[in-house]
């Protein structure tokens, strides 16, 4: 039986090379964020700069939700019990401040809600970013171990690239 193309349709090339890991992702994060009632991602990956380090160093978005009467959202932040006092105060300014990422009055109204300084029951809660990964400085006998095997090859790029991983490999823990 001869297989003809209606049966194995061409799926049309999207574009040429690799597609960035984001645009992969972005329907997903966008999916996930607007269950939570985030209908605009920026709020949550670019909190500290939509409201300042000081407050986002204490408080954090949990939710938006929209009540049934229509004239605009509540946005619930997470704060610990010793800061509640301060974000309380300046819900009018944060609200601001959010509206304005919205580009529109969004926001009517801004519920600020505890946990204990520890977070939650497994203590995972912090408000702060995770600290940079930083590599240490690998050993120069390493170093100079993956130079040497790297050595005969001729083209610079190709060699130095050998070179790094070399030194990747030979860094490594043993197990």
């Amino acid at each position: 039986m001869a297989r003809t193309s209606a049966q194995y349709p061409k799926h049309p090339r999207r574009g040429k090379g690799f597609a960035q890991t984001s645009s992969l992702l972005q329907t997903r994060i966008r999916k996930a964020s607007e269950s939570r009632g985030f209908a605009v991602t920026r709020l949550l990956t670019h909190w500290e700069e939509i409201i300042g380090a000081e407050i986002a160093a204490t408080a954090y978005p949990v939710k938006v939700g929209y009540g049934r009467d229509g004239f605009g959202a509540t946005l619930t932040i997470l704060t610990n019990g010793a800061n509640a006092p301060i974000v309380e105060m300046q819900k009018e300014r944060i609200r601001e401040k959010v509206n304005a990422c919205y580009g529109y009055s969004a926001i009517s109204r801004i519920r600020v809600t505890q946990t204990a300084p520890t977070g939650f029951a497994e203590g995972q809660m912090s408000f702060k970013p995770a600290p940079k990964n930083t590599t240490p400085e690998p050993d120069p006998a390493v170093r100079n171990a993956a130079q040497e095997v790297a050595k005969p090859v001729q083209d610079d790029d190709l060699r130095s690239a050998l070179a790094a991983l070399g030194e990747k490999i030979l860094s490594r823990n043993k197990l």
